[in-house]
C-alpha cells in the first residue's frame, strides 16, 4: 500500500515541482527540535503560513487556516497520513535534514468546495541556528 501511495505522490511531485522549489538547508545549520517545542513551532507558523501562502492572485483564499498536523518528521513513522511526507523529505534533502525538520499539514477553509488540493497544504519546516524557523518546501 505504501508503495502505491509513494508512486502516486512521486508522479504528483513531478507535476508540482515546476511550481514548488525545494531549498534544502545544510544539516549543520539546523537545530534538532524535539516535540516538546510544539508551542514554539505553532507560534512560528503564525508568521510562516502567511509568508508562504498569502502571496499572488489567490492570497485572500489563504488568510484563514487551521493546523491539522504539527509534528517532527521522525514521529510520523507508522502514521499512515503523515509518514509519506517524511519519506518525501528524506528523498529531497536527506535523512539528516528530514530528522531535524517538522511537518505542518494545514487546512484552508475558504477553498472548501472549490478545490480539494488547494484546501490542504503541507510545509516542511526546520529551525536554523541563526535565523530561527523557516519553510524549506511547500508541497501544496
Amino acid at each position: 500500500m505504501l508503495v502505491i501511495i509513494l508512486s502516486a505522490i512521486s508522479f504528483h511531485i513531478n507535476e508540482v515541482s515546476a511550481q514548488s522549489s525545494i531549498q534544502c538547508p545544510k544539516p549543520s545549520d539546523l537545530v534538532k527540535v524535539s516535540d516538546k517545542a510544539k508551542k514554539e513551532f505553532l507560534k512560528a507558523l503564525q508568521t510562516l503560513v502567511p509568508e508562504t501562502y498569502e502571496q499572488g492572485e489567490y492570497s485572500e483564499m489563504y488568510t484563514e487556516w487551521e493546523v491539522k498536523t504539527a509534528i517532527p518528521f521522525p514521529e510520523t513513522i507508522n502514521n499512515n497520513k503523515d509518514e509519506v511526507y517524511y519519506e518525501m523529505a528524506k528523498n529531497f534533502c536527506g535523512k539528516e535534514v528530514a530528522d531535524k525538520s517538522w511537518l505542518a499539514r494545514l487546512h484552508f477553509p475558504k477553498w472548501e468546495g472549490k478545490s480539494a488540493s488547494a484546501s490542504e497544504g503541507q510545509i516542511f519546516v526546520a529551525k536554523s541556528k541563526d535565523k530561527g524557523w523557516f519553510v524549506w518546501f511547500r508541497y501544496h
